[in-house]
């Protein structure tokens, strides 16, 4: 008898660059792998209410359930996510979440944490930090329980560009919020090449290792 291996192979999908552009086949690698593992939820970051309307009619007849997280009231002066829409989607059965954007709230904590919390993940991809955040939100919401599995979807300031597998938690139990599987991100974690260097920070690394009054890099 064949011994049963302790791990799998699955597919993971690096988009050359960040942006909308994606969107079409991030939604086709989403589909294919929430029927895989039997996944009825998406969680979905719509700043303006464009992707998730794309979404909705995506998996409109198909039993997916979508929790969208748009911005919260207050982020800008205006909010971009219309009443109207928030209506086309609750019609179709999905919801909406507006909630405290838990990487934007330095000034209430008096303290940069959640800021470097956001940086930290940006460093896989913005995406990646959006789909912490908006997870959390959406069990903090009541949308999606303590321990469910669901597929997140985020984007790179528009459309989607990043989606993963993740067990859901709160915020305030962080460490059981597991993301399981990476279905697609982009190689970039903004909007330039990791290895791109600006003029602007060449001049700003040279002048820092040359300035006398600063210790160059110890051997």
């Amino acid at each position: 008898m064949e011994e049963e291996r302790a791990f799998f192979e699955e597919k993971i999908v690096y988009f050359k660059s960040p942006g909308p552009q994606n969107t079409e086949e991030t939604l086709r690698l989403v589909a294919e792998r929430a029927k895989a593992r039997g996944i009825n939820k998406i969680v979905l970051s719509s700043t303006t209410g464009e992707t998730a309307r794309l979404v909705a009619d995506r998996f409109d007849g198909t039993g997916m359930k979508i929790v969208v997280i748009p911005h919260q009231f207050g982020r800008k002066e205006v909010q971009r996510f219309s009443y109207e829409t928030v209506s086309y989607l609750e019609k179709r059965g999905h919801r909406v979440h507006f909630g405290t954007m838990l990487f934007h709230t330095d000034e209430l904590y008096g303290n940069r944490v959640p800021t470097l919390m956001a940086t930290l993940l940006r460093t896989l991809c913005q995406g990646m930090k959006v789909c912490v955040e908006v997870i959390m939100m959406a069990v903090d919401g009541g949308c999606v329980g303590v321990g469910e599995k669901v597929i997140v979807v985020a984007g790179t300031l528009r459309g989607a560009d990043t989606a993963v597998v993740a067990v859901a938690a709160p915020s305030n139990k962080l460490s059981e919020l597991h993301i399981t599987e990476i279905i697609c991100k982009p190689l970039e974690t903004k909007s330039r090449p990791a290895s791109v260097v600006t003029p602007a920070e060449k001049v700003a690394i040279l002048g820092k290792w040359s300035s006398p009054a600063s210790p160059g890099p110890t051997q």
